[in-house]
C-alpha cells in the first residue's frame, strides 16, 4: 500500500518511534488528565455542597444535594462535553487540528477557575453559576476528544499508533487519582487548621466556614495542568495528513515532517502524488459514505454509547461498596471536611487499584493483541460480572462477602478500561478519511456521553427501591439494584454484538483503513493509462 501513498504520511507510518511522539503524548495526554480531573472532581465535593448550602436544622442526617441539584451539577458537564465533542470536532475538520487545538484548552483553563469563583452565598445562586461554568467547562473537554485522538493518531507510526492514542486516554486514570489526591491534601490541611465535631455531636458547627474555600480550591486546581500544556500545543505543526490531504498544502506537509522527523522529504515528490480524484470528495453522510462507512460509524457510536452506559452506572453500588467496607463511615460521624477526605480517599484507592492498571494494560497489548479482541474481551468480561454481580445479588449484600463483592466491583472497572473505555477511543481516530476524521470521532464520543447521561442519571432512578418507602429522599420508586444490574448485563451483551460492526485496524495504514490510497492507487493507474495512449 506504501505505493499508492503519499511519501511524507509513509514516512510517518514507518518511521521509528522518536521524541517527538513522547512530546506528542504528554502535550495531548495532560489535556486528558485535565479532562478527567474536572469532570470527576465534582464527585469529591457534591457532598460538601449539599452540608453548606442544604443543611436543614434538626435533622439527625447532613444536608444533601436535591435530586434535580444533583443530577444538573454532575451532569451539566455531560452535556457541555457532547456538545463540545460534535461542535470542535467538526471544526477540527474544516479549520485544522492545530487552530482549534488551543481553543479548547483556554476554555477549560478559564472555565475550572470561574466554575471556583462561583458567585453569592445562597444556594440557588451558587449552584445556578456552578451549572453555567461547568456546562462551558465540559464544552472545552468535549473538544479534547476528537482533537486529541485525531492529533496522536496522524502523528504516530502504524505499529505502535494503538498504543500512543491509548497512552493519551491513559492520562485520565492518571487525572482521576490526582484529583483525589489533591482533594486528600487540602481537606487533611483544613482539617487540622479548623477542626471541628462530627455532625452528630454538633450539626451546625461540624460545618466550618472555611469548608466553602475546600470545594472552591479543589475545583481551580484543574486550571494549572491545563495552562501549563499550552504554549506546547500552540508550537505543534499541524499534522501532515491534515495539510496534505484536507489543505492541499503538500509542500508545507513536507516541511513540517521533514523538521518532526529530522528527515529530508522532497516535496517535488509529493505534488505529483497529490491527486484531485473526484471518488475522494463525496460529502458526510452522502450515499457514498455510508456505503464506505456507515456501518463503521454504527458500530463506533453504538458501543460507545453503550459502554458508557455500563461504566457511569456503576456508581449505582459505589456508596454502598465503600460503606460496607468502611472506607466511607456513616456521614452523621464526620464532620463535613473528613467526608471529603474520606469520599477523596476511597476514588484515589479504586483509581489505583483498577481504572489505572486497566488503561495501561491496553496501552501494552494493544498493537499485540488488536482493538477488536480487546474490546470484545472487555464488553464480555463486563458481562459475566454484571450477571455475576445481579443474579446471587442477596448473596453479596451480607457482611461476609462484602471483599468478593468488592473485588468483582474491581473487576468490572479494570475490564472496562483494558476494554472498550480505551478502544472506542482508538479505533474512530483511525478508521475514517482525513477529511471526516475529527467530525466522526467527535460524534462518536458525543454518542457516548449521551451514554453516559443514561447510565449516571437514568439508573440512579431506576436502581431506586420499588418500594416507595425505602427510596433515597426525593426519588420516585424503581426497579431496584438487583434489576438494574440484570439491565446493565444485557447493555454489556450487547456491546459484544455491535463491535463485529468494528474493523481491526492494527498494523494497516490511516489510509488503508479509511480507503483513501485506493484512490490514490486508481489515479496512478489512470495516469499509467493516458502515458500508454
Amino acid at each position: 500500500m506504501a505505493d499508492n501513498q503519499l511519501q511524507v504520511l509513509n514516512a510517518l507510518d514507518v518511521a521509528k518511534t522518536q521524541w517527538y511522539h513522547f512530546t506528542a503524548i504528554v502535550i495531548a495526554g495532560m489535556g486528558f488528565f485535565t479532562d478527567a480531573y474536572d469532570l470527576f472532581c465534582i464527585s469529591l465535593v457534591t457532598k460538601l455542597l449539599g452540608r453548606i448550602y442544604y443543611h436543614e436544622e434538626g435533622s439527625h442526617k447532613p444536608g444533601t444535594l436535591p435530586p434535580n441539584v444533583a443530577a444538573a451539577t454532575n451532569g451539566v458537564a455531560f452535556c457541555g462535553t457532547l456538545a463540545g465533542q460534535l461542535f470542535f470536532g467538526w471544526l477540527g475538520d474544516k479549520l485544522g487540528r492545530k487552530k482549534v487545538y488551543g481553543m479548547t484548552l483556554m476554555i477549560m483553563v478559564l472555565c475550572s477557575i470561574a466554575s471556583g469563583l462561583s458567585f453569592g452565598d445562597k444556594p440557588k445562586t451558587v449552584m445556578a453559576t456552578l451549572c453555567f461554568f461547568r456546562f462551558w467547562l465540559g464544552f472545552g473537554i468535549g473538544g479534547d476528544y476528537p482533537l486529541s485522538a485525531t492529533i496522536m493518531s496522524e502523528y504516530a507510526n502504524k505499529k505502535t499508533r494503538g498504543a500512543f492514542i491509548s497512552a493519551v486516554f491513559a492520562m485520565q486514570g492518571f487525572g482521576i487519582m490526582a484529583g483525589g489526591i489533591f482533594a486528600i491534601i487540602i481537606s487533611s490541611i483544613f482539617d487540622a487548621k479548623f477542626p471541628a465535631p462530627a455532625y452528630a455531636d454538633d450539626a451546625l458547627r461540624s460545618t466550618v466556614p472555611q469548608a466553602d474555600f475546600v470545594w472552591r480550591i479543589i475545583l481551580m486546581f484543574g486550571a494549572i495542568p491545563a495552562s501549563m500544556t499550552y504554549y506546547s500545543r500552540s508550537k505543534m505543526p499541524e499534522t501532515a495528513r491534515y495539510t496534505a490531504l484536507v489543505a492541499k498544502n503538500a509542500q508545507q506537509a513536507a516541511s513540517d515532517m521533514s523538521r518532526v522527523l529530522q528527515v529530508e522529504i522532497e516535496p517535488e515528490q509529493i505534488l505529483e502524488e497529490i491527486s484531485t480524484d473526484k471518488s475522494k470528495s463525496f460529502s458526510l453522510f452522502s450515499k457514498q459514505f455510508m456505503k464506505r462507512h456507515g456501518l463503521h460509524l454504527l458500530g463506533t457510536t453504538s458501543t460507545w454509547f453503550l459502554l458508557d452506559i455500563a461504566f457511569y452506572s456503576q456508581n449505582l453500588f459505589q456508596k454502598d461498596i465503600f460503606s460496607a467496607i468502611g472506607w466511607i463511615p456513616p456521614a452523621q460521624t464526620m464532620n463535613a471536611i473528613q467526608e471529603v477526605f474520606k469520599i477523596a480517599r476511597a476514588q484515589t484507592l479504586i483509581a489505583l487499584c483498577s481504572t489505572v492498571p486497566g488503561y495501561w494494560f491496553t496501552v501494552a497489548f494493544i498493537d499485540v493483541i488488536g482493538r477488536f479482541a480487546i474490546q470484545m474481551m472487555g464488553f464480555f468480561f463486563m458481562t459475566v460480572f454484571m450477571f455475576a454481580l445481579a443474579i446471587p445479588y442477596n448473596h453479596w449484600t451480607h457482611k461476609e462477602n462484602r471483599i468478593g463483592f468488592v473485588i468483582m466491583y474491581s473487576l468490572t472497572f479494570f475490564f472496562a478500561n483494558f476494554g472498550p473505555n480505551a478502544t472506542t477511543f482508538v479505533v474512530p481516530a483511525e478508521i475514517f478519511p482525513a477529511r471526516f476524521r475529527s467530525t466522526c470521532h467527535g460524534i462518536s464520543a458525543a454518542s457516548g456521553k449521551l451514554g453516559a447521561m443514561v447510565g449516571a442519571f437514568g439508573f440512579l432512578y431506576l436502581a431506586q427501591s420499588p418500594d416507595k418507602n425505602k427510596t433515597d429522599a426525593g426519588y420516585p420508586p424503581g426497579i431496584g439494584v438487583r434489576n438494574s444490574l440484570l439491565v446493565l448485563g444485557v447493555v454489556n451483551f450487547l456491546g459484544i454484538l455491535f463491535t463485529f460492526l468494528v474493523p481491526e485496524s492494527k498494523g494497516k495504514s490511516l489510509e488503508e483503513m479509511s480507503g483513501e490510497n485506493e484512490s490514490n492507487e486508481q489515479n496512478n493507474n489512470d495516469s499509467r493509462t493516458v502515458e500508454m495512449v
